[in-house]
């Protein structure tokens, strides 16, 4: 490291970045005017890119690698720390395995971390999971972890640091690394090529290498000067010994999955059920369950399953989400990962994306630039499952047809579920940690002295 760079004040790292935020956003009209110019180009790029998955590429060895490295990962979102525990305890395995210590762990995250051994600066993913009025709100407490995590940088001087989803708060945490000396990782590559792609020039200065995890990105980041590797879905390693639904279950059972966060569940829920009425009005003997992971929301969902008069013909189950999927024969989702849960049951879905205000209507008419946007459809390269956004009352018929086709047997159906293998066959097989933890122990390796 420099002795420029040892001088930089953290203070001075985060200003820099703040201000950098400031210029793009006052920048914004323009990329959204050349963005408009390109719109079309761009659509038609990413769909070529669906019809060519990528394979997973072969992990490195990182046979330098003399001593157990110094290590900081990062995650600040619920789903983000599964992926980052499992890549820490990877790469202690792998290093266990070669002979050498433990790698000593710094970063940001909550107790599962912190049970790994991990020395945590602070908990962004209590701070995902409390929730915050708005950007100006949150805007002091991520500045100042920005800056306890730059002196961190400069004073423990890891040898890389392992970022795990979460863009907003990574692209410019990377960009503070590096500027430390630091070799940056990402996984999971940020959706950039859904809409908004001139911020992967940024990107692309933030990381010293991205891992993809959806087979058509590899190629769409490498055109645009990002450093890739295609590690496959880190939620491949979650369900490896989950059992898969079997092909018909003895009852026709709708599962509704609303979301896991309550202002989601609050705009989609009441809607969801009454869709749901209508398709019992088509087909009486339906059991429709409402499914939520998380407990903590079991009383706001009983709340509005009692306000929508449906708590005799709804049953609610909170927790373990599989066991509920695999008695079900058809599901009604919102969009989300949860969507690739599903995929793992083959189960027939209708996918929904209900927004609140009218201007989110328009950026989803105008922004995208994917032919769909649940990830079934995109792995697949083409509809597999029915997928609606709208605002307000929305297609309710068009939506229960939907789903009648999902539950009863015949061609819609039978179609449905060879789109599904097809997704399935694209999203890769399990490991995705492990080759994730491989890559960190390479960009280590290849820390200068």
């Amino acid at each position: 490291m420099t002795s420029a760079v040892r001088s930089l004040s953290p203070a001075s790292a985060v200003r820099r970045e703040l201000a950098r935020a400031l210029a793009n956003l006052a920048l914004s009209p323009l990329h959204l005017a050349d963005f408009a110019m390109r719109r079309a180009s761009l659509r038609a790029e990413l769909s070529d890119l669906l019809h060519d998955p990528a394979p997973i590429d072969e992990p490195p060895s990182a046979g330098a690698l003399r001593r157990s490295p110094r290590v900081f990962v990062s995650c600040a979102e619920h789903s983000g720390q599964l992926h980052a525990v499992n890549v820490v305890r990877e790469l202690q395995h792998e290093l266990l395995h070669r002979g050498l210590p433990p790698a000593a762990v710094s970063g940001l995250g909550g107790g599962p971390l912190e049970a790994l051994g991990v020395a945590t600066l602070g908990n962004p993913v209590e701070r995902a999971m409390m929730g915050f009025d708005g950007v100006l709100s949150a805007l002091p407490y991520y500045l100042e972890l920005l800056e306890r995590c730059a002196a961190h940088f400069r004073d423990a001087r890891p040898d890389v640091a392992v970022l795990v989803d979460s863009p907003a708060l990574h692209v410019p945490l990377g960009r503070i690394a590096r500027r430390y000396g630091v070799k940056v990782l990402h996984f999971v590559t940020p959706q950039h090529w859904g809409w908004a792609p001139w911020r992967t020039a940024g990107y692309a200065r933030s990381v010293d290498r991205a891992l993809t995890i959806l087979p058509f990105e590899p190629e769409w980041f490498r055109r645009r000067g990002v450093d890739v590797a295609h590690v496959g879905h880190p939620l491949q390693d979650r369900l490896v010994g989950v059992p898969r639904r079997p092909a018909w279950p003895l009852s026709k059972s709708l599962a509704i999955l609303p979301g896991s966060r309550a202002r989601v569940i609050d705009l989609n829920l009441p809607w969801m059920l009454t869709a749901a009425a209508r398709v019992r009005e088509r087909v009486p003997d339906v059991e429709v369950r409402v499914l939520q992971e998380n407990p903590e929301h079991r009383a706001r969902v009983a709340e509005h399953i009692a306000r929508a008069h449906a708590s005799d013909w709804v049953q609610l189950e909170t927790g373990e989400l599989h066991a509920a999927l695999r008695e079900s024969s058809a599901a009604f989702s919102v969009s989300g990962t949860v969507l690739l849960d599903l995929l793992h049951h083959r189960l027939p879905t209708v996918c929904i994306y209900r927004v609140g205000k009218a201007r989110d209507t328009l950026a989803y008419r105008t922004l995208l630039c994917t032919p769909w946007f649940a990830s079934l459809n995109l792995l697949a390269g083409r509809e597999v499952v029915p997928e609606f956004c709208f605002r307000g009352r929305g297609p309710l018929e068009q939506v229960a047809h939907s789903l009648v086709h999902c539950l009863e047997e015949g061609e819609p159906r039978r179609a449905m579920l060879r789109g599904l293998e097809l997704a399935a066959s694209r999203l890769g097989p399990p490991g995705a940690c492990r080759r994730a933890a491989l890559h960190a122990l390479d960009l280590a390796a290849r820390t200068e002295p």
